[in-house]
C-alpha cells in the first residue's frame, strides 16, 4: 500500500523513499513490533478470559512446573504474530504473486493451527484435529499455492528451477507431468516438515520464536538479494523479479516475533501454540522455495532440523530396541532434544539461550553459502 504513495513524490519529495524495499522492510518491522505491543495485552487478556490454556504434562515442563503453572498460560498466541505480520505486509509490501502466495499459505495454516488449538483448549480434545484432516488441509494449501505459482506468468518459470547451495546454476528443472508431481511432493514435504519442526521446538519459553527471528532475518536478506539483479549477479544466485518484496514479510515476521518474545520469554505469559508454529513453519518453507534457497533452510534452520531429527531417532530407537530386545529403550533422556538437556539439569533459560546461540551460528553459516559457489 505504501509503495503506491511513491507516485506522489512530486507533491512531497520524501515519498520517493517508499520505492525502496529496504525502507519499506524497516517500516514493516517497526509497524509489526509497535502493533504487537498495542494489541498483545488485550489479546492475552481475552485468551485468558476464554480459558484458552494449553495442556502440559508435568514431566514435559520439568522442575519448573512447580514454580510456574504453565497449565494456566493461554495458548493461541500465534494469532498475535499473524495479525502483526499480515497488517504490516499489507501496509508496506507491493502486492505481487510472491507476496500473495506467501500470505495465503500463512493464513491457511494459521486457520488449521487455530482449529487444532481450539479443539485442545476448549473442547478438551488432547489430540486436536486428526492427522488425516491436518494432512488434507496442508495438501490443499500446497496444491493451491503451487498451482498459483505455476500458472502466473511472473513465477511459472522460476518456481520450476531447483537450486542447491554452492552451485551457480539450477541443478534441475521440474518439467513435464512427472516434474510437476516431484515439485509438489518436495514443496509439500518442506511445508509440512518445517511446520512440524517448529511445532516440536515450541516446548520452552521463547525457544521457537527466538530461533524463528534469526531464520526470518536471513531469508529477508536472501529475498532482497534474489530480487536485486546486481546483487544476484554478483553472488551468482538466481535473480527472481519481484521476489524482493518477500523481504518485507520476513521483516514483519522479525518485528512481530520480537513483540511476541516480550510476552513469551520466561516465565511465558502466552504460548504461540499450533496457531503459530504450524503457520510460521509453512510460511518459512514456502518463502525458501520462492527465493530459490530451499535446501539452505536445512542449514539456516538447523535448530529446527535437529529438534525434529531427535524425535525421529528417539521413536526409531525405541521401536528397534523393543523389537530386538523386548524392552524399548530411549536414545535421549527425553525428546525433543531440548527436554534432554532439561533432564540433565540445565535450567530452562540456559537451554533456550544456548539454542539461540546455535541458531545464530546456523544463520551465519547459511548466509555464507551465498558467496561460496
Amino acid at each position: 500500500m505504501l509503495s503506491y504513495l511513491s507516485q506522489f513524490e512530486e507533491f512531497f519529495g520524501p515519498l520517493r523513499l517508499l520505492r525502496f524495499i529496504t525502507v519499506r522492510a524497516l517500516l514493516a518491522a517497526g509497524v509489526a513490533t509497535v502493533f504487537g505491543f498495542i494489541i498483545a495485552p488485550f489479546l492475552i487478556a481475552k485468551l485468558r478470559q476464554l480459558k484458552f490454556g494449553q495442556h502440559y504434562d508435568d514431566d514435559r515442563t520439568g522442575d519448573l512446573a512447580s514454580r510456574f503453572d504453565k497449565k494456566n498460560t493461554p495458548t493461541m498466541g500465534g494469532l498475535l504474530i499473524f495479525f502483526c505480520v499480515f497488517f504490516a505486509t499489507v501496509l508496506c509490501a507491493a502486492p505481487n504473486i510472491w507476496v500473495i502466495v506467501a500470505l495465503f499459505v500463512y493464513s491457511a495454516l494459521t486457520a488449521v493451527g487455530f482449529r487444532d488449538d481450539y479443539l485442545k483448549a476448549v473442547k478438551k480434545n488432547r489430540d486436536g484435529i486428526s492427522s488425516k484432516e491436518k494432512m488434507f488441509w496442508q495438501t490443499l494449501t500446497t496444491v493451491v499455492a503451487l498451482g498459483a505459482l505455476m500458472w502466473h506468468p511472473d513465477s511459472a518459470d522460476k518456481i520450476r528451477e531447483f537450486w542447491v547451495p554452492f552451485f551457480k546454476e539450477p541443478v534441475y528443472i521440474f518439467a513435464g507431468v512427472f516434474g510437476v508431481i516431484a515439485l509438489f511432493i518436495f514443496v509439500f514435504f518442506w511445508l509440512v516438515g518445517f511446520s512440524n519442526a517448529i511445532n516440536l521446538t515450541d516446548g520452552l519459553d521463547g525457544l521457537a520464536i527466538g530461533c524463528t527471528i534469526t531464520v526470518a532475518l536471513v531469508y529477508g536478506l536472501m529475498a532482497y538479494a534474489a530480487g536485486n539483479t546486481k546483487i544476484a549477479d554478483y553472488l551468482l544466485i538466481s535473480y527472481v523479479p519481484g521476489v524482493g518484496e518477500l523481504a518485507i514479510i520476513c521483516s514483519a515476521l522479525v518485528g512481530a516475533g520480537m513483540a511476541f518474545l516480550w510476552y513469551n520469554s520466561h516465565p511465558a505469559e502466552v504460548f504461540m501454540g499450533d496457531t503459530g508454529s504450524l503457520a510460521i513453519g509453512g510460511l518459512i518453507g514456502v518463502i525458501a522455495f520462492m527465493v530459490q534457497q530451499p535446501l539452505t533452510l536445512v542449514i539456516v534452520g538447523g535448530v529446527f532440523v535437529v529438534e525434529a531429527v531427535s524425535v525421529i531417532i528417539q521413536v526409531g530407537w525405541f521401536k528397534y530396541t523393543r523389537k530386538t530386545t523386548g524392552t524399548g529403550q530411549r536414545f535421549f533422556l527425553m525428546a525433543p532434544i531440548h527436554h534432554h538437556f532439561q533432564k540433565k539439569g540445565w535450567p530452562e533459560t540456559k537451554v533456550v539461550l544456548r539454542f539461540w546461540v546455535i541458531s545464530l551460528m546456523c544463520a551465519l553459516a547459511g548466509l555464507a553459502t551465498l558467496k561460496l559457489r
